[in-house]
C-alpha cells in the first residue's frame, strides 16, 4: 500500500502521537490498511480518528439525514397537499420522484441557488430556443416536459422547508446548509484534519477543505501521476490540475504528491475474449504466472457485478480470498420468488377465476420449504402435469396446496398491509429451517426489508397497491447486498473500482473492461438537459468519465503486472467494444502491449454415440422382455437403440410436460379417441347411413368425452392454436366418417368387428426347434370387414411412407433394419397376430393404415411388390436376435441435420 504508507510515515515525522490527527478519507476500506501499517510500524499509540468527508459534512450541519423510502413516503405526502395537476397517486409518484430527488441534490450541491435553476428549466426565453410552439394539447412531450418543472417550482420549495420544520434534510440539504457554516467551523475547531486521496471535490467539500487548509488545520495529500496530471488532454488528471491551482498551494504548502509512476516499466496484457462469463474462465491461466500463490499482493477488479458468481466459481483453489463487494441481493433464489409472488398478487387482480400455471410453477420451485411442503408440492404438479391443466381453478388450486405452508402467500391478499404481514411471518418461519448461509442472509435481508418499509408506511395509513408495495420493494433490494466476511489483510482482493481508491496492488485483474462498463458513458438517469447542467456547473457524463479515468490510471500506475480483459461478444446492451481507455493506452502510453485473443468454442461433452454393453443384467432383463413384445418397441429401437434401452430395459419413461399447444402425439391421440368412441358402439354391426349420420351429427359430443380421456380441461381449446388443433381433429374425423359413408353408398359392406383389440401372447419363434420364441402383444386400432375381407387398420398421424414391399433373398435378413420402413414392419406384426388368431382363418386379410394426414383418401394397405409376409416375418425375428444378441451393443444412433 504505497500510498498509505507515504502517508503514515510523513505523519509520524509530524507527530508520533496520531490520534491528534483526524483523517479523512474517500471512502472507509483503507481503515484496516492503515491499522496493518501502523501495526508493522509498532505504533502503540492511540489511533487517529477516521471519517469519510460526508460524515464530516454531516457533522458539521448538525441535521438528520433522510433518504430512501422515508424521503418517498413523507415527499408524497407533501405532494398530495398541493393538489398539483396531474394527481399522481403513489405507484405514479414513485416513478419520477427518486430519480428527480437525485437531481434535485446535484442542484442543492453543485449550483449556487436551487431556485435559479428550478426557475430556469421553464424560462420562457430558454424555451423559446427549442420549442418554438408548445401547442394547446396537454400529451405533446415538450407542453408535459414544461408543465413537469412548473409543478417542481411549487412542490420541491414546499418539500424543503417542511423538511426543515422536521429537522430533517437530503443530502444534497446537507450541503446547502454546510456552506453557510463551513467558515466558523474552519476558525473554530481545534481539530487537524488529513484529506486522503480525493480527487473530484464537491463545491462545499472544495470550500471546506480550502478553509481548513487556509487556517492551517488540515493537508491534502493526493494520489496523482505526472503522465495523466502534466498532460491536459487526459481527462483522469482535470481535477487534480485544477486543485494544484488553488492559492492554498504555494511555496510554503506544496502539492502533494504528484510522481512518476506510471512510465515505469509494465507487463500490460489485454484480452479480447468471447463472451461475458467467460473472461473469468481466463483467471486461472493468470493465476498460474503469478509468483507469490498467497495473492497478497493481487486484486481482481469487477466492473460488472454480476460476474461474481462465476468469478467465485473459477477461484475456488484459492486459500485466502477478500471479497470487498457485495453479492447482488436481486441475483439470489429467494429474490426471485418473491418477485414472483409479486407478480401473482397482481395477476390475481386481474383474474378472478383461476391460476396460470407458469405463475405458481416457479414460486413453488424457488421458496424454501419443509419435506411435508416438498410433498404437496410435488402431488400437486403431477396432477396439474398428468391432466395438462394450464389454468388452475380456485376450487383445485385450494384443494390441491391447501396443506402447503404458506399457501396464504398464494392467495389474494386482502390489502398491501396485509401482505408485508404474511411475508413477514413467513421469513420469521422459515429461518428456522436447514438453509444455507447465502440464502439464510437473502431471507433476513429481506425480512428487514418488509419491516422497514410497513413502519415507514404505517403512520401515513393511505392505500399501498400490490404494484406499490412492489417498486418500493424492488427500490429498496436492488441497492442492497450481502457483504463477504473475509481476510482483507492477505490473500486475493476480489472488489469493484470504487473499492480501490487509495489502494496499490503489484498485479491488477480487470474484467469487462468495455465502453459502458469504463467508462459508463451518457448513461445518466436525469431529467435536467445536459445544457442546463453545464450553465449551472452540474456533473455530466463528461466529469464522470473524468473520474472513472482518473481511479482507472491510478489504480494501475503503482501495478506491475495489468491484465485487461473485455468482452468482445455483441449482445443485448453490450456493443463489444473495448474501453477507450485501452485505446489511450495503447495509442499514447509508451508501453509495450500484449494482445491475446481468447475465443469460447462450443464443442459437445462427447463427440462418440453412446455405447451401452449388453452385460448380464441387461441380459437378463431382454429375456423378461421376449415375454411382452410390440411392434412398438421395435420401431423404438429402429429410431434409436439407446431409447429402447432406456424404456424397455431401464423402465424409464419421459417427464410430463404441461402442453400450453397441443402436442402432435397428443392431436394424434384425440383424433384417435374420438374415433374410438365413435366406433366402439357400432361393434358387430353391418354398418347403415343412418349409423354414421348420427355420429356426425354427434361429434362434438363424441370429441369432448375425448377431451375426458386426454384429461384436458375443455377450455383448454376454447381459444388460440388450440381452438384451430380441435377445429382440424374434426374435420379429420368427419372426413374418415364420410370415407366410411361413402363406402355404404356405394353398396359396399362394412362392419366394425373390433376397436382397440387387444392381443397378447403371440407366439412367434426364433429357431426351429421351436424352443426359443418371443410373445407378442399390443393393440390394434381397428379391425372391420369390408365385403368378406378383413381389414387391419392402424390408425396414423404422420404421413403413409413405404408400405410397398419389396423382400428378396438378399434383402430378407436386414430388410426392416431401416427406420423408414418401420410402418410397413408394424403391419406385418398385426397381420402375423391377426392369422395366429382361430376367430379369422379362413377370411382374406389385409392390413393398412389410415393417415389422419391425407384422411380422405382412406386405407392405405401393404402389399408385398416382392415376397410374402414368411420373408417379412424372418426380417422381423432378424431384428429382434440383433436386439437379444449379447455381442451387439445398444449404439445411439446419432441424427444428422441438413440446414438449407
Amino acid at each position: 500500500m504505497k500510498f498509505l504508507n507515504k502517508i503514515i510515515d510523513e505523519l509520524l515525522l509530524q507527530n508520533s502521537d496520531l490520534s491528534q490527527f483526524n483523517i479523512v478519507l474517500p471512502g472507509k476500506r483503507p481503515i484496516v490498511f492503515i491499522r496493518q501499517i501502523l501495526e508493522e510500524n509498532n505504533y502503540s499509540g492511540f489511533l487517529p480518528n477516521f471519517f469519510t468527508i460526508e460524515e464530516l459534512i454531516v457533522n458539521i450541519v448538525d441535521q438528520q439525514t433522510i433518504q430512501g423510502i422515508a424521503l418517498w413516503l413523507f415527499a408524497f405526502d407533501v405532494y398530495k397537499t398541493l393538489n398539483l395537476s396531474p394527481k399522481d397517486d403513489f405507484a405514479e409518484f414513485l416513478k419520477w420522484f427518486p430519480t428527480l430527488q437525485k437531481d434535485w441534490d446535484d442542484i442543492l450541491k453543485f449550483s449556487e441557488s436551487d431556485t435559479a435553476v428550478l426557475q430556469y428549466m421553464f424560462d420562457e426565453e430558454r424555451i423559446k430556443d427549442w420549442a418554438q410552439d408548445l401547442g394547446d394539447d396537454g400529451d405533446v412531450p415538450r407542453k408535459k416536459f414544461l408543465n413537469f418543472w412548473k409543478n417542481m417550482n411549487v412542490f420541491l420549495p414546499v418539500l424543503k422547508q417542511k423538511l426543515k420544520d422536521k429537522k430533517w434534510a437530503t443530502p444534497g440539504m446537507i450541503h446547502e446548509a454546510a456552506k453557510a457554516k463551513i467558515v466558523d467551523f474552519a476558525k473554530t475547531t481545534q481539530g487537524n484534519f488529513v484529506f486522503c486521496g480525493f480527487n473530484a471535490f464537491t463545491p462545499v467539500e472544495e470550500k471546506l477543505v480550502r478553509n481548513l487548509l487556509q487556517w492551517d488545520k488540515a493537508q491534502c495529500f493526493f494520489q496523482g501521476d505526472q503522465y495523466y496530471f502534466d498532460d491536459e488532454r487526459q481527462e483522469a488528471g482535470k481535477f487534480l490540475r485544477n486543485h494544484k491551482l488553488w492559492k492554498e498551494f504555494n511555496e510554503s504548502r506544496v502539492f502533494n504528491w504528484i510522481e512518476d509512476d506510471f512510465s515505469r516499466s509494465k507487463n500490460i496484457k489485454i484480452y479480447e475474449v468471447s463472451g461475458n462469463v467467460t473472461q473469468t474462465k481466463v483467471l486461472p491461466d493468470l493465476f498460474k504466472d503469478i509468483d507469490n500463490k498467497t495473492f497478497t499482493n493481487t486484486a481482481v477488479v469487477l466492473l460488472d457485478e454480476n460476474l461474481l458468481p462465476a468469478t467465485l466459481d473459477v477461484m475456488h483453489h484459492v486459500e485466502n480470498l477478500n471479497i470487498t463487494m457485495g453479492f447482488p441481493l436481486k441475483n439470489l433464489s429467494f429474490s426471485n420468488a418473491v418477485k414472483q409472488l409479486f407478480y401473482l398478487q397482481k395477476q390475481l387482480e386481474k383474474n378472478k377465476s383461476s391460476y396460470y400455471y407458469r405463475d405458481v410453477f416457479p414460486i413453488l420451485e424457488e421458496l424454501p420449504k419443509s419435506d411435508d411442503d416438498e410433498r404437496v408440492i410435488n402431488e400437486f404438479k403431477s396432477k396439474i402435469e398428468e391432466r395438462n391443466i394450464v389454468y388452475i381453478s380456485f376450487r383445485l388450486f385450494s384443494e390441491l396446496l391447501c396443506d402447503l405452508s404458506y399457501f396464504n402467500l398464494l392467495q389474494k391478499a386482502d390489502s398491501g398491509y396485509h401482505f408485508l404481514d404474511l411475508l413477514i411471518n413467513f421469513c420469521q418461519r422459515i429461518k428456522w429451517m436447514e438453509l444455507d448461509d447465502i440464502q439464510y442472509e437473502n431471507v433476513s435481508h429481506f425480512e428487514n426489508a418488509f419491516r422497514i418499509i410497513k413502519n415507514q408506511i404505517s403512520p401515513y395509513g393511505f392505500e399501498i397497491k400490490m404494484d406499490t408495495l412492489e417498486v418500493l420493494i424492488n427500490q429498496h433490494i436492488n441497492s442492497e447486498s450481502i457483504d463477504f466476511q473475509g481476510e482483507p489483510l492477505k490473500g486475493l482482493q476480489v472488489m469493484g473500482l470504487l473499492e480501490t481508491r487509495l489502494l496499490n496492488f503489484e498485479n491488477v485483474i480487470l474484467l469487462s473492461v468495455n465502453e459502458g462498463k469504463l467508462p459508463l458513458g451518457n448513461s445518466q438517469n436525469t431529467y435536467i438537459p445536459f445544457d442546463i447542467r453545464k450553465h449551472f456547473d452540474l456533473h455530466t457524463f463528461l466529469e464522470n468519465d473524468s473520474i472513472y479515468a482518473y481511479h482507472f490510471y491510478r489504480l494501475i500506475q503503482d501495478a506491475e503486472n495489468v491484465h485487461l480483459l473485455f468482452n468482445a461478444l455483441s449482445s443485448g446492451v453490450n456493443t463489444g467494444e473495448k474501453s477507450r481507455f485501452i485505446t489511450q493506452i495503447e495509442m499514447e502510453s509508451n508501453h509495450d502491449i500484449e494482445h491475446l485473443i481468447v475465443e469460447n468454442t462450443s464443442e459437445p461433452i462427447s463427440s462418440q454415440p453412446i455405447e451401452i454393453k449388453k452385460t448380464p443384467i441387461v441380459i437378463e432383463q431382454l429375456h423378461k422382455w421376449k415375454e411382452k413384445v410390440s411392434a412398438s418397441h421395435l420401431t423404438s429401437y429402429l429410431y434409436n437403440p439407446i431409447d429402447f434401452y432406456l424404456s424397455k430395459i431401464l423402465n424409464t419413461s419421459e417427464t410430463d410436460e404441461i402442453e400450453e399447444e397441443l402436442s402432435i402425439r397428443n392431436y394424434g391421440n384425440l383424433v384417435h379417441y374420438t374415433l374410438q368412441e365413435i366406433y366402439e358402439v357400432l361393434i358387430g354391426k353391418m354398418l347403415k347411413l343412418n349409423d354414421l349420420e348420427k355420429s356426425i351429427q354427434r361429434i362434438d359430443e363424441y370429441i369432448n368425452i375425448a377431451i375426458e380421456k386426454l384429461k384436458h380441461q375443455p377450455e383448454f381449446y376454447n381459444k388460440g392454436m388450440n381452438f384451430i388443433h380441435k377445429a382440424i381433429a374434426k374435420k379429420v374425423i368427419i372426413n374418415i366418417l364420410n370415407y366410411d359413408l361413402e363406402l355404404i353408398k356405394k353398396g359396399n359392406s362394412l362392419e366394425i368387428v373390433d376397436i382397440e383389440r387387444r392381443f397378447e401372447n403371440i407366439d412367434f419363434y426364433l429357431n426351429e426347434n421351436t424352443k426359443d420364441k418371443v410373445s407378442f402383444f399390443g393393440f390394434i386400432d381397428r379391425i372391420d370387414r369390408l365385403n368378406g375381407t378383413i381389414r387391419i387398420i392402424d390408425y396414423k398421424t404422420a404421413k403413409i411412407k413405404n408400405l410397398a414391399v419389396k423382400i428378396d433373398a438378399e434383402n430378407r435378413d436386414h430388410y426392416f433394419h431401416k427406420e423408414d420402413r418401420k410402418q410397413a414392419l408394424q403391419l406385418c406384426i398385426y397381420q402375423y397376430v391377426v392369422q395366429s388368431l382361430p376367430e379369422f382363418w379362413g377370411f382374406p386379410v389385409e392390413t393398412g393404415i389410415w393417415s389422419f394426414a391425407d384422411a380422405k383418401k382412406g386405407v392405405a394397405s401393404l402389399e408385398f411388390a416382392e415376397g410374402n409376409l414368411d420373408d417379412a416375418m424372418q426380417s422381423v425375428k432378424s431384428l429382434i436376435l440383433e436386439i437379444l444378441d449379447p455381442d451387439i451393443d445398444f449404439t445411439e444412433k446419432i441424427k444428422m441435420y441438413n440446414y438449407y
